[in-house]
């Protein structure tokens, strides 16, 4: 079996402020860092205790890095944030889940802490085909258009209703219950690892059961920025303008479009 595990920063139990999130080398980002990182071992363990030779593959998906490296679980296999690094990121059809880890809902989403997409400080919001859309369905379609299923998410609470959304069998474990942009209510750090675990067990026990989340093409993604933020950057790259502040791009493979 082969596990493909993404991770987010935002999600983890105990983080639910941007100083947590959002800067490099400080203090209140490396204690969250460590939050993650004790996540994702317990999620590990969990799909051993049901598989114990499963292969997994963990991204860090927090684009100014949110796993310790030196932490890590020693079963795991670890892809970095780096230079050429393209959807969908090392996953492929060889992989028989996808799990995600510290997630955080989308732009935009009521009570949700830190809830945004791809862009804190640049996006207002994503749509796929029309429809709403946030990192959680944008990975969990390049997901399924390889026929790999998401199977587990751990996060906010806003988080996992969002995911149940799409995929209403997949396994999830709220980790705290949003209150505010910056404002939660978290489990004890011990007791959302320990149910992190057994909820990445049930996944792995229940997966013939969860199918892989599709979007049919053609794809046409609309972005829009906040009020301030530019859309020079996505016209360079051939997207096409819609208003100042929204751009389309439209392609046949959703890879082409994050």
């Amino acid at each position: 079996m082969k596990i493909y595990m993404m991770t987010d920063l935002e999600g983890a139990a105990g983080v639910n402020r941007w100083v947590q999130t959002r800067e490099g080398e400080t203090p209140e980002k490396a204690a969250a860092m460590k939050l993650l990182t004790g996540e994702v071992n317990s999620a590990i363990e969990g799909i051993r205790d049901a598989a114990p030779d499963a292969e997994i593959v963990v991204l860090d998906g927090h684009g100014t890095g949110g796993l310790v490296f030196e932490l890590l679980h020693p079963a795991a296999q670890y892809i970095m944030h780096g230079r050429g690094l393209r959807a969908p990121y090392g996953l492929d059809r060889s992989f028989d889940a996808v799990f995600f880890v510290g997630q955080h809902a989308m732009a935009g989403t009521p009570d949700a802490p830190l809830c945004h997409t791809y862009s804190s400080r640049h996006i207002e919001h994503y749509k796929l085909n029309g429809s709403l859309i946030g990192e959680i369905g944008c990975f969990a379609a390049m997901a399924g258009a390889l026929g790999v299923p998401t199977v587990f998410l751990s996060g906010d609470d806003r988080a996992c209703a969002e995911a149940r959304e799409i995929i209403p069998e997949i396994v999830t474990v709220p980790t705290k219950q949003g209150m505010g942009i910056e404002l939660a209510l978290h489990l004890a750090m011990q007791r959302a690892r320990v149910a992190i675990r057994a909820g990445a067990a049930r996944a792995i026990r229940h997966l013939s059961g969860i199918g892989p989340f599709r979007v049919d093409p053609p794809y046409t993604l609309e972005i829009r920025v906040l009020e301030g933020q530019g859309i020079e950057t996505y016209l360079q790259s051939g997207a096409e303008k819609v208003d100042d502040r929204t751009i389309v791009k439209r392609s046949e493979s959703l890879n082409a479009l994050f």
